[in-house]
């Protein structure tokens, strides 16, 4: 197994490897993710994980940034650089939130996002 020295990372992208996210394309956005990282330079900055289900199937597909912990649905190739870049400069993508998490907790950006969403059949 193979770990990382993370001291010194501002931020954690984690990507959803779940079925649903797969279908959506994850592995793509966590591609997009690691060569945005490398074309900024910023890989003593940030690092990616690419992850067993979320739980989000209905937001596929998703990415967690740490340590804010927000959760993003509906992400793409385009996003996702957005999302680096902006995390490099300490500030906060503020497109595709599905949840934020506060010291009060966390908190939906919809109504119907705490209910959560379950994988529906085809």
């Amino acid at each position: 197994m193979t770990t990382w020295n993370l001291q010194g990372t501002a931020c954690h992208l984690l990507v959803c490897g779940g079925s649903s996210c797969k279908k959506h394309k994850s592995g793509e956005i966590a591609q997009a993710i690691k060569k945005e990282i490398e074309k900024q330079g910023g890989e003593a900055l940030i690092h990616t994980t690419f992850t067993s289900c979320a739980g989000r199937c209905g937001d596929a597909p998703v990415v967690i940034s740490y340590p804010e912990g927000v959760w993003y649905g509906d992400m793409s190739p385009k996003r996702v650089k957005v999302l680096v870049r902006k995390s490099l400069v300490g500030k906060r993508f503020k497109k595709n939130i599905l949840y934020t998490f506060g010291k009060d907790g966390m908190k939906a950006s919809a109504k119907e996002g705490m209910k959560g969403k379950k994988k529906g059949k085809k």
